[in-house]
């Protein structure tokens, strides 16, 4: 297969944008990617089946029992890019998606249908359309259109600005996650879950793992609608089935998947939501340990996912630093409770500038239904990960490998060692008498393996007072060859 230069494909994209809105720029975008994927997939069935030359070719059936669209004639790519040096472009584009959607009921809605706007520049589209003919027609296999999805996706995040963050988690940190708890098999749920990256890591972890894919099952919800359809593309393009409910909405208030309990849950919830309708919720079951205050979501949503947990379930999810430690009346006691309760798992800071779009520092958590013990694993991850840039820092597979093998030989009581500066894990009275916080540095302490003794550093000032000296020695020496200098010349 060709290598292929995102770069470029990135940069031609990328003209597009101007006087289309930043949402619509980047449906667009991933749309067309989308329609070159199921075109590409169902013209590759379509010519399989017209050689083996026993008129199935038009059967639609056999293009669903593979997880193939059903694509009509003038809907498909090689149709459309005949288009691209004519003005009725758009108009043809906005005609294949509502064909497509018609039939295939699961794409009911969720497609683009914009591009006969007259926002949308009809010259860049049309170049657009014969660049992506020209390079993404080396493969039609998911893993290589996914990888430009999500590569489209990262870079639509880090520059669309804050509102990139409501779609995106940075693939390192969901990685961190999904190699925390290990989804093999069984309910996977996301309650805010953006454009479906951790569905596609839990997927790529269990096919890394020679699982079977099949044995997961996906379920999802999220409240932006645009989001939300870029989560089914996302997710169709990797050949993952999922349940993201029948429509967009609010997980608190419209929970679409009320009676369901999950084995695995990985979330990013949005950080410090300041008005997530409490005042319609207070007795809402979900609460088991306290009502969440008004005036933050962050506790509401570690009990929403704490009541979606199966029996034996885990849950790992970001939030925002202050939930380790805030002393407001409420999360609090939640916090005190969950501890006591003993269903925190482990604890992780991560390093700054993780996320393109916000400075607020992260942890992850880690909470079980069916804990052994009230041990709680504290990391201090804080200096892990390099700068790729300027302004964003990833975590680098060597500092994924030292997390989660930390994680697991505590949890598994094999190999474990408490690492000074690093990890710990503590006990229930100890973190009673930390008065409950969860910050890792209250617990893990400051590595000192590096100081130095009080003899070596006797030594060291022997040393450097000795080196000194020298260096006196010797200017005193340079001094009076250049007095002598300076004197020979009067």
């Amino acid at each position: 297969m060709a290598k292929i230069d995102e770069k470029i494909l990135w940069a031609s994209a990328d003209k597009l944008r101007g006087s289309v809105s930043a949402s619509d720029y980047m449906y667009v975008v991933l749309g067309l990617i989308f329609l070159k994927y199921i075109s590409d997939r169902f013209e590759d069935k379509y010519n399989y089946l017209v050689t083996e030359g026993e008129g199935f070719e038009n059967d639609k059936d056999e293009y669903t029992s593979e997880h193939i669209f059903w694509v009509p004639e003038k809907s498909r790519w090689n149709y459309i890019s005949q288009f691209s040096k004519q003005e009725e472009l758009g108009q043809k584009l906005d005609e294949a998606f509502i064909e497509i959607e018609k039939e295939n009921d699961e794409l009911n809605g969720i497609l683009p249908k914009i591009y006969s706007s007259s926002a949308i520049d009809k010259r860049r589209l049309g170049e657009l359309i014969d660049l992506f003919s020209n390079q993404l027609e080396t493969s039609v296999e998911g893993d290589f259109m996914g990888q430009i999805y999500e590569y489209f996706m990262g870079k639509f995040a880090r520059n669309l600005g804050q509102t990139g963050g409501e779609f995106y988690t940075p693939r390192c940190i969901v990685q961190l996650l999904v190699r925390m708890i290990e989804p093999m098999g069984g309910r996977v749920y996301d309650p805010c879950c953006g454009s479906g990256g951790m569905f596609v890591q839990a997927a790529d972890f269990v096919k890394a793992h020679r699982g079977n894919v099949d044995k997961i099952s996906v379920y999802g919800q999220e409240l932006n609608t645009t989001t939300w359809k870029l989560a089914k593309m996302n997710l169709s393009i990797r050949g993952i089935d999922a349940n993201l409910g029948e429509s967009p909405g609010d997980t608190f208030h419209d929970d679409k998947h009320k009676s369901q309990r999950f084995d695995y849950i990985l979330a990013n919830p949005p950080f410090n939501i300041s008005d997530y309708g409490q005042p319609s919720l207070l007795e809402d079951p979900r609460w088991v340990y306290d009502i969440p205050p008004a005036g933050n979501a962050n506790y509401a949503w570690i009990q929403h996912m704490y009541s979606k947990l199966a029996p034996k379930g885990i849950a790992g999810f970001v939030l925002a630093n202050g939930s380790l430690s805030t002393t407001s009346k409420q999360e609090y006691n939640i916090r005190k409770l969950m501890l006591e309760d003993g269903i925190v798992d482990c604890v992780i800071t991560l390093p700054d500038k993780l996320f393109y779009t916000t400075g607020i520092p992260v942890s992850l958590w880690f909470i079980r239904k069916s804990k052994t013990t009230n041990e709680v694993l504290f990391i201090d991850a804080r200096n892990l990960g390099e700068m790729i840039d300027r302004k964003v820092r990833e975590l680098k597979e060597e500092d994924l490998v030292k997390i989660t093998d930390t994680y697991h030989n505590w949890l598994k009581d094999k190999n474990y060692e408490d690492v000074k500066g690093f990890c710990k894990k503590a006990s229930l009275d100890e973190i009673r008498e930390a008065d409950y916080t969860l910050v890792p540095g209250r617990y893990v302490g400051i590595d000192d393996s590096d100081k130095m003794s009080e003899e070596e550093i006797d030594a060291e000032i022997k040393k450097l007072s000795s080196e000194l000296l020298d260096l006196f020695e010797k200017n005193r020496e340079l001094e009076n060859k250049v007095e002598e200098i300076l004197k020979s010349n009067m």
